[in-house]
């Protein structure tokens, strides 16, 4: 499980900014909450902010630290980091980016971080303990070496191995560390998801639904509670037809198209309606074409079911940008509440999400300290709030019976757009 995660001098980012999924201690919505080791964190968590707030930024910073751990093992002596650094400042343009995050793992809090540039890892670090009052220092990077404590006997001896670009954890973990494995496999339990462009993760429901496999039960379940208009989903498999391939396609990726597909299986989702007679009576049944015939907000929820029911099966966090995107209020709410729920998320997992969506604030999925906010400064650059820790202008802290919804609109909290006439 996600307790924190730090950002700085990326994209709009420039000071750190702290997400911080810890629970404080408030008293609505305990359900919404798991304690894992005595220490209370947040099963979910939604970010409101204006157009260019640096919402999505946050996101793709999630992503980006997820994406230099796990390609750091791939990475040649000579090639380059990928650094986008806060460029609105002659201080911070040429200085490192920096990631931390802390998490919970096989009963271990661990805080990991590293700081990097367009061509080295400048900073590593990774702590560990039972608590945070335990921690202690596994190994500590920087620009002059790296020095591992006797309790990461599985680092030593590889110091001098690493290459300036690479992350110290990763090579110890393709060297088969146990503690670094544990770390790469934490990276590779969270998915960031664009709520816009479902297509990277449609092959994955396609397959779960196809193959039967975790989560396909609890899917279709959940398409007959949200009413999508069909009766039940089918995953037809079929052979390649040459007629699939677009006609406007340069010849060369035609052929190439052709010689890699030709003898290939194709695998189609097809959805079941029902046809009446005249006098309303079910007489038969017609299949649709998923992609073809159904609504780009259906298509969204299937696509997205095969995630969603793979992050709760396995107690893995799940990061969306744009959540709401193509969907109904009613059917986001019940996402969230699949998350919120202990009845439905007994593994623990988590929901982390940007959205525009104000109605889910006039209801009661959230906690005070469940909701962040990013602003922009006169300066540019991103500041991240939680609504629990907001100042009202006389000093007062938001109260737990407030209007939420129409308070954010009328911009008690910040983060919303200044329109000028």
């Amino acid at each position: 499980m996600i307790v924190q995660f730090t950002v700085g001098n990326f994209l709009s980012f420039n000071a750190k900014q702290v997400l911080n999924l810890e629970a404080k201690g408030i008293s609505e919505l305990k359900t919404n909450i798991c304690t894992f080791k005595a220490e209370k964190i947040l099963r979910s968590m939604v970010i409101y902010g204006a157009n260019s707030s640096g919402k999505s930024n946050l996101i793709k910073a999630l992503e980006r630290m997820r994406e230099v751990v796990l390609s750091s093992v791939r990475l040649n002596d000579s090639d380059e980091l990928e650094y986008s650094p806060f460029l609105l400042s002659i201080e911070t343009d040429s200085l490192p980016t920096f990631f931390e995050i802390i998490f919970w793992k096989e009963s271990i809090r661990y805080r990991y971080g590293f700081e990097y540039n367009l061509r080295q890892i400048e900073n590593e670090w990774l702590f560990a303990g039972k608590s945070e009052k335990s921690e202690k220092t596994l190994f500590i990077r920087t620009i002059e070496g790296i020095a591992v404590d006797a309790k990461y006997k599985e680092g030593v001896g590889i110091e001098s191995k690493t290459n300036n670009n690479r992350l110290f954890v990763s090579l110890v973990a393709q060297l088969g560390g146990p503690i670094s494995k544990q770390i790469l496999e934490f990276f590779k339990n969270y998915n960031v998801l664009s709520g816009l462009d479902h297509n990277d993760y449609k092959g994955f429901t396609t397959r779960m639904l196809h193959k039967n496999l975790n989560g396909c039960e609890e899917s279709l379940e959940l398409y007959q509670k949200l009413k999508l208009g069909f009766q039940d989903i089918k995953a037809i498999e079929s052979d390649f037809n040459l007629s699939e391939i677009p006609e406007n396609l340069k010849d060369e990726l035609r052929i190439k198209l052709v010689k890699d597909l030709t003898g290939k299986r194709n695998i189609s989702l097809k959805t079941v309606h029902n046809k009446y007679d005249k006098q309303g009576e079910i007489v038969d049944f017609v299949l649709f074409d998923k992609l073809k015939n159904e609504s780009e907000g259906t298509n969204k929820i299937i696509d997205l079911s095969g995630p969603i029911f793979d992050t709760l099966k396995f107690g893995k966090a799940l990061i969306i940008d744009e959540l709401d995107a193509k969907l109904h209020p009613l059917i986001t709410m019940r996402i969230v509440e699949l998350f919120n729920s202990p009845i439905s998320n007994t593994k623990n997992a988590q929901l982390i999400f940007a959205t525009h969506d104000t109605n889910l604030l006039g209801e009661e999925l959230f906690r005070r300290d469940q909701i962040w906010f990013t602003e922009k400064d006169e300066r540019e650059q991103t500041e991240l709030y939680s609504l629990y820790d907001f100042n009202l202008p006389d000093g007062s802290k938001v109260r737990n019976d407030s209007n939420l919804e129409k308070n954010y609109i009328r911009g008690r909290y910040g983060a919303i757009p200044f329109i000028t006439n």
